[in-house]
């Protein structure tokens, strides 16, 4: 199985932590925070991460994260394709597979199923097309929470699906699948080939409405029905990386290296029994 270590996980951590306990635990991959990238970079060069992780034998799986993609101003809309260029060109020197990238909110007054495709589609072929011109993918990541206007699996992929591009996917959060009401059923219709990343957590017992990503669990410590999640999964062919996000404050309190370790062991129990 491919194991991979999301830099939220370990939020506190800096990136040339997340790259030793993720080795050091026995992960394969990293999916890399954006701002510890940019912390990174403030007196370090790519060049010095891309041997720090040749030294460390861990290949960097995406950078994480272009948040609020759609329903922005013609302003901030111009600030987010600068800041995709960006890390897409970092992104093709490390050698990462692709760029996550995550809806927006609902605009003030809401929009129709219609209009959040029409927007999705716009904006996705745009970042897309920047992407392209580095090599580099774009995994659109649903987020599972009421004033998202992506919050299940079925609406992404359809979005996915009309733009039918080999270089954009989707990431199935295993926490946003729950929290949005996403089924199995709309999985089993899904392309491995358009699934880029899952990612792995559980979640405390709450009203699917109430939950925040501050809310989310060690996989198997929750309410979450994984085993489920991760047959549907394996049952369409999927072969890629499992990577571990966690949000919780909590968490980030620990010693990274014996969170890695513990997410590590909690998703090889999981996976291993499907």
């Amino acid at each position: 199985m491919l194991l991979g270590l999301n830099g939220a996980t370990t939020m506190k951590a800096d990136l040339e932590t997340d790259i030793r306990i993720a080795a050091g635990a026995g992960y394969q991959y990293l999916e890399i925070w954006a701002a510890k990238l940019r912390d990174f970079l403030e007196d370090r060069s790519l060049g010095d991460l891309r041997d720090l992780l040749a030294r460390h034998d861990l290949r960097p799986l995406s950078i994480n994260a272009l948040e609020n993609i759609t329903f922005q101003s013609p302003q901030r809309y111009r600030e987010l394709q600068a800041e995709c260029a960006l890390l897409c060109e970092q992104a093709s020197s490390l050698g990462c597979r692709f760029l996550v990238v995550v809806p927006s909110p609902l605009p003030p007054g809401g929009a129709s199923r219609d209009e959040i495709k029409c927007e999705s589609i716009e904006k996705l072929q745009s970042y897309l097309a920047i992407a392209k011109r580095h090599g580099v993918g774009l995994a659109f990541e649903f987020l599972g929470e009421p004033n998202c206007s992506v919050p299940d699996l079925a609406l992404c992929y359809e979005i996915i699906e009309q733009i039918n591009d080999p270089d954009l996917g989707l990431v199935l959060d295993t926490f946003h699948f729950y929290a949005g009401g996403s089924q199995l059923e709309d999985l089993r219709k899904v392309d491995p080939d358009k699934l880029f990343v899952v990612h792995m957590n559980d979640a405390e017992d709450l009203p699917k409405a109430s939950l925040r990503d501050e809310h989310r669990l060690l996989p198997g410590q929750g309410v979450i029905p994984l085993q489920e999640i991760l047959a549907g999964v394996k049952a369409i062919g999927y072969s890629g990386v499992y990577s571990i996000e966690l949000f919780r404050p909590e968490y980030w309190e620990w010693d990274p290296a014996h969170l890695a370790r513990e997410a590590r062991h909690s998703m090889v129990m999981l996976l291993q029994e499907i």
